[in-house]
């Protein structure tokens, strides 16, 4: 039950976002792609301890999708708006993309400033 609405804040939190930081008519990365591929990762990014296999495939997925300036910007937002609403431990998102042999050429951070993601 917790954790449908755990669910149900994040899907709620993405759409608000997606309206905020997807561009009318673009092809890019939404906030809907971002949250679907962190899914698998609830978990760890909550309590810690082994990365899921399937968590692992939703970072690199969430990389690969993220093709321009544009989306890698996009796609931290989400990810920042996502953490807060859900609560995740930050050190252990800030060690997820390593941990998954993934580099997203940014630290996930509460801080850390999307405006200046290349």
């Amino acid at each position: 039950m917790a954790n449908n609405k755990a669910v149900m804040i994040i899907v709620v939190v993405a759409a608000i976002v997606m309206v905020g930081f997807s561009p009318q008519g673009a092809e890019g990365i939404t906030c809907q792609t971002v949250v679907k591929g962190l899914m698998p990762c609830t978990n760890y990014l909550r309590k810690g301890g082994a990365i899921p296999s399937a968590c692992c495939r939703g970072v690199r997925s969430i990389n690969s999708a993220a093709k321009t300036t544009a989306d890698r910007r996009t796609a931290c937002e989400c990810i920042k708006v996502a953490a807060k609403a859900y609560k995740v431990n930050v050190r252990n998102a800030a060690v997820l993309p390593r941990q998954c042999k993934v580099n997203i050429g940014y630290a996930i951070s509460y801080s850390t400033d999307c405006k200046k993601v290349r």
